[in-house]
Protein backbone atom coordinates (compact mmCIF):
# COMPACT_ATOMS: atom_id res chain seq x y z
CA UNK A 1 0.00 0.00 0.00
CA UNK A 2 0.96 3.48 -1.02
CA UNK A 3 0.88 6.46 1.15
CA UNK A 4 1.14 10.10 -0.27
CA UNK A 5 2.48 12.31 2.40
CA UNK A 6 3.00 15.85 2.70
CA UNK A 7 4.84 18.12 5.17
CA UNK A 8 3.95 21.22 6.73
CA UNK A 9 6.54 23.19 8.46
CA UNK A 10 8.16 26.87 7.63
CA UNK A 11 11.84 25.34 7.71
CA UNK A 12 12.86 24.50 4.50
CA UNK A 13 15.94 22.79 5.80
CA UNK A 14 13.28 20.15 7.76
CA UNK A 15 10.80 19.76 4.69
CA UNK A 16 14.68 18.33 3.08
CA UNK A 17 15.73 16.62 5.48
CA UNK A 18 12.48 14.51 5.60
CA UNK A 19 12.20 14.68 1.68
CA UNK A 20 15.39 13.21 1.77
CA UNK A 21 14.72 10.04 4.37
CA UNK A 22 11.38 9.26 2.92
CA UNK A 23 11.71 9.60 -0.97
CA UNK A 24 13.25 6.71 -2.10
CA UNK A 25 11.13 4.30 0.64
CA UNK A 26 8.83 1.90 -0.24
CA UNK A 27 5.18 2.86 -0.07
CA UNK A 28 6.07 6.44 0.46
CA UNK A 29 4.71 8.37 -2.42
CA UNK A 30 5.72 12.61 -1.98
CA UNK A 31 2.95 15.12 -2.09
CA UNK A 32 4.77 17.97 -1.26
CA UNK A 33 4.92 20.44 1.19
CA UNK A 34 3.27 23.77 2.41
CA UNK A 35 5.11 26.52 4.61
CA UNK A 36 2.59 27.82 6.40
CA UNK A 37 -1.01 26.91 7.13
CA UNK A 38 -2.21 29.47 4.39
CA UNK A 39 -0.64 27.44 1.57
CA UNK A 40 -1.56 24.45 3.24
CA UNK A 41 -5.25 24.86 3.20
CA UNK A 42 -4.65 25.97 -0.18
CA UNK A 43 -3.04 22.86 -1.32
CA UNK A 44 -5.72 20.74 0.00
CA UNK A 45 -8.61 22.06 -2.16
CA UNK A 46 -7.11 20.44 -4.87
CA UNK A 47 -5.82 17.73 -3.15
CA UNK A 48 -5.45 15.28 -0.48
CA UNK A 49 -2.27 13.18 0.94
CA UNK A 50 -2.96 10.43 3.09
CA UNK A 51 -0.95 11.85 5.96
CA UNK A 52 0.39 15.33 7.30
CA UNK A 53 3.45 15.89 9.12
CA UNK A 54 2.63 19.45 10.45
CA UNK A 55 5.05 21.43 12.34
CA UNK A 56 3.07 22.66 15.15
CA UNK A 57 4.72 26.65 15.61
CA UNK A 58 4.19 28.50 11.99
CA UNK A 59 4.40 32.21 11.63
CA UNK A 60 0.88 32.51 10.39
CA UNK A 61 -1.66 29.88 12.34
CA UNK A 62 -0.21 27.47 15.00
CA UNK A 63 -0.04 23.51 13.82
CA UNK A 64 -2.61 22.76 17.07
CA UNK A 65 -5.63 25.16 15.37
CA UNK A 66 -4.43 24.18 11.87
CA UNK A 67 -4.71 20.32 12.71
CA UNK A 68 -8.26 21.16 13.62
CA UNK A 69 -9.57 22.81 10.94
CA UNK A 70 -8.07 20.24 8.56
CA UNK A 71 -9.68 17.41 10.05
CA UNK A 72 -12.96 19.44 10.41
CA UNK A 73 -12.77 19.78 6.74
CA UNK A 74 -11.13 16.73 5.17
CA UNK A 75 -11.35 13.96 8.19
CA UNK A 76 -9.92 11.69 6.04
CA UNK A 77 -6.48 12.68 6.14
CA UNK A 78 -4.52 11.31 9.21
CA UNK A 79 -2.66 13.94 10.72
CA UNK A 80 0.92 13.61 12.71
CA UNK A 81 2.29 16.60 14.92
CA UNK A 82 5.42 17.41 13.89
CA UNK A 83 7.63 19.31 16.92
CA UNK A 84 10.87 20.10 18.65
CA UNK A 85 8.17 20.46 21.61
CA UNK A 86 7.74 17.46 23.91
CA UNK A 87 5.72 19.25 26.53
CA UNK A 88 2.26 17.19 27.20
CA UNK A 89 0.30 20.23 26.72
CA UNK A 90 1.19 20.05 23.47
CA UNK A 91 0.96 16.63 22.48
CA UNK A 92 -2.62 16.36 24.39
CA UNK A 93 -3.66 19.35 22.39
CA UNK A 94 -2.72 18.04 18.78
CA UNK A 95 -4.14 14.65 19.91
CA UNK A 96 -7.50 16.60 21.19
CA UNK A 97 -7.78 18.90 17.60
CA UNK A 98 -7.36 15.21 15.91
CA UNK A 99 -4.20 14.40 15.28
CA UNK A 100 -3.36 10.37 14.89
CA UNK A 101 0.89 10.75 16.11
CA UNK A 102 3.02 13.04 17.71
CA UNK A 103 6.66 12.73 16.09
CA UNK A 104 9.87 14.92 17.89
CA UNK A 105 12.12 16.38 14.99
CA UNK A 106 14.86 13.89 16.00
CA UNK A 107 12.96 11.05 14.93
CA UNK A 108 14.68 8.29 13.10
CA UNK A 109 13.63 7.30 9.86
CA UNK A 110 12.31 4.00 11.03
CA UNK A 111 10.20 6.08 13.86
CA UNK A 112 8.61 8.34 10.67
CA UNK A 113 8.05 5.39 8.88
CA UNK A 114 6.29 3.06 11.78
CA UNK A 115 4.17 6.22 12.34
CA UNK A 116 3.40 7.16 8.47
CA UNK A 117 2.16 3.52 8.11
CA UNK A 118 0.02 3.16 11.65
CA UNK A 119 -1.77 5.98 11.41
CA UNK A 120 -2.49 5.36 7.40
CA UNK A 121 -4.67 2.36 9.31
CA UNK A 122 -6.11 4.42 11.42
CA UNK A 123 -4.00 4.03 14.36
CA UNK A 124 -2.36 6.14 16.93
CA UNK A 125 1.34 6.57 17.13
CA UNK A 126 3.46 8.30 19.64
CA UNK A 127 7.12 8.16 19.47
CA UNK A 128 9.13 6.16 21.93
CA UNK A 129 10.58 9.48 23.78
CA UNK A 130 7.05 11.44 23.79
CA UNK A 131 5.01 8.42 25.45
CA UNK A 132 8.26 8.53 27.78
CA UNK A 133 7.30 12.31 28.50
CA UNK A 134 3.95 11.37 28.85
CA UNK A 135 4.02 8.60 31.49
CA UNK A 136 6.78 10.80 33.10
CA UNK A 137 4.55 13.52 33.73
CA UNK A 138 1.82 11.68 34.75
CA UNK A 139 1.64 7.70 35.35
CA UNK A 140 -1.93 7.52 34.88
CA UNK A 141 -2.36 9.94 32.10
CA UNK A 142 -3.59 7.97 29.06
CA UNK A 143 -4.13 9.91 25.65
CA UNK A 144 -6.29 9.29 23.61
CA UNK A 145 -7.84 10.34 19.83
CA UNK A 146 -10.39 12.48 19.24
CA UNK A 147 -12.31 9.47 17.72
CA UNK A 148 -11.45 7.00 20.89
CA UNK A 149 -13.30 9.16 22.56
CA UNK A 150 -16.07 9.68 21.13
CA UNK A 151 -16.41 5.52 20.93
CA UNK A 152 -15.39 5.66 24.69
CA UNK A 153 -18.46 7.50 25.64
CA UNK A 154 -20.65 5.64 23.06
CA UNK A 155 -19.87 2.51 24.43
CA UNK A 156 -20.58 3.86 28.07
CA UNK A 157 -23.78 4.23 26.65
CA UNK A 158 -24.46 1.09 25.76
CA UNK A 159 -24.25 0.92 22.27
CA UNK A 160 -23.10 -2.02 20.51
CA UNK A 161 -20.34 -1.86 17.63
CA UNK A 162 -22.57 -1.86 14.66
CA UNK A 163 -24.82 1.17 16.21
CA UNK A 164 -21.69 3.10 17.02
CA UNK A 165 -20.53 2.65 13.74
CA UNK A 166 -23.85 3.99 12.27
CA UNK A 167 -23.79 6.81 14.21
CA UNK A 168 -19.94 7.66 13.79
CA UNK A 169 -20.31 6.52 10.12
CA UNK A 170 -17.52 3.81 10.24
CA UNK A 171 -17.58 0.59 10.04
CA UNK A 172 -17.94 -2.04 12.51
CA UNK A 173 -14.96 -3.73 12.04
CA UNK A 174 -13.16 0.34 12.57
CA UNK A 175 -15.02 0.47 15.91
CA UNK A 176 -13.79 -2.69 16.87
CA UNK A 177 -10.30 -1.82 16.78
CA UNK A 178 -10.79 1.28 18.63
CA UNK A 179 -12.76 -0.67 21.21
CA UNK A 180 -9.69 -2.99 21.55
CA UNK A 181 -6.82 -0.20 21.18
CA UNK A 182 -9.19 1.58 24.73
CA UNK A 183 -9.27 -1.78 26.50
CA UNK A 184 -5.35 -1.67 25.52
CA UNK A 185 -4.92 2.00 26.96
CA UNK A 186 -6.64 1.79 29.70
CA UNK A 187 -5.34 -2.10 31.01
CA UNK A 188 -8.65 -3.30 31.01
CA UNK A 189 -10.12 -6.98 30.54
CA UNK A 190 -13.32 -6.15 29.48
CA UNK A 191 -15.93 -3.77 28.42
CA UNK A 192 -17.60 -3.01 31.79
CA UNK A 193 -13.67 -2.89 33.58
CA UNK A 194 -13.13 -0.04 30.67
CA UNK A 195 -16.08 1.84 31.67
CA UNK A 196 -15.58 1.85 35.64
CA UNK A 197 -11.58 2.73 34.43
CA UNK A 198 -12.46 5.62 32.12
CA UNK A 199 -15.34 6.77 34.85
CA UNK A 200 -13.17 6.88 37.98
CA UNK A 201 -10.41 8.49 35.56
CA UNK A 202 -13.11 11.25 34.78
CA UNK A 203 -13.25 10.44 30.83
CA UNK A 204 -16.72 9.66 30.95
Amino acid sequence: MTNSVFIVDDHYMVIEGIRSLLQNEKGIEWAGHATNAASCLSFLQNQLPDVILMDISMPDKSGIDLCKEVKEKYPSVFIIGLSTFNQQSFIQKMMDNGASGYVLKNATQAELMEAIELVAKGKTYLSEEVSKVLRKQNDAHIVLTRREKEVLELIAGGLTNIEIGDKLFISSSTVDTHRKNLLAKFQAKNTASLIRIASQMEFI
